[in-house]
């Protein structure tokens, strides 16, 4: 089963369909709308977070998906699947992928990433379970725990990576030079061409989130680049 998952997404496009409280496409129904124009449109898989969520497009959608279990903290700073429990959550699902934070941050509650992936591993062996990291000494270390995929999600997003500011292909190339584990290249992929960039470099597919399912991003780069010409006028 594990096997036919990676087939399936392998050198394919995966579309990130989440949206928080509080912003304008929040709500389980317009994921579950985000992920079914997402396969119309060819994706070989979606990703979402919250039990909810994922539950409204398993209903609508028959793809591969990645689950993660976002819960922000003022006192950590780890915030994707950062608990057992909170994996758990979302495993009851039926999910293909989990995906987990794979740094050495600090835990809720004193737990660490090599007995939650060990715990997940033991209690849903038949799930892939996905390391996301910013660094590829971060990724030489998720390496070592026995995730079976490995991912850039966090590039960009950490105060280790804060130099980051676009698409990481050196991180994608670095990571395939010294593993065998499949990557899925995520983080600041803008267009069609950095996204086939991305595979070019080593990833086994990609996810896109938010040149896709942003569309007050998408109509903000529009709209700035319009106002430069009524500046000059």
């Amino acid at each position: 089963m594990k096997n036919q998952i990676m087939k399936e997404i392998k050198g394919g496009l995966i579309v990130s369909c989440q949206a928080r409280v509080g912003w304008a496409m929040y709500g389980t129904s317009i994921m579950a709308a985000f992920a079914t124009a997402a396969k119309e449109g060819g994706a070989v898989g979606i990703r979402a977070t919250g039990k909810d969520n994922l539950l409204a497009i398993k209903e609508k959608v028959d793809l591969p998906l990645i689950g993660i279990n976002k819960q922000f903290r003022d006192d950590c700073e780890v915030y994707i699947t950062p608990t057992y429990e909170s994996a758990v959550e979302i495993l009851e699902v039926g999910i293909e992928i989990i995906a987990l934070d794979a740094t050495k941050r600090a835990r809720p509650n004193g737990e660490n990433i090599k007995d939650i992936v060990l715990k997940i591993k033991q209690n849903y062996p038949d799930v892939l379970v996905m390391g996301e990291i910013s660094t590829l000494e971060e990724a030489k270390y998720a390496d070592t725990l026995g995730f079976d995929i490995l991912s850039t999600t966090l590039s960009g997003y950490t105060s280790e990576s804060s130099n980051v500011t676009s698409v990481n292909l050196k991180l994608i190339e670095d990571i395939a030079a010294f593993t065998n584990t499949p990557i899925i290249a995520e983080g600041k992929i803008e267009t069609p061409n950095e996204a086939r960039m991305a595979l070019e470099s080593g990833a086994h597919s990609v996810v896109v989130g938010t040149s896709i399912t942003r569309p007050e991003i998408l109509t903000k780069r529009f709209a700035t680049e319009v106002a430069k010409f009524s500046e000059k006028e």
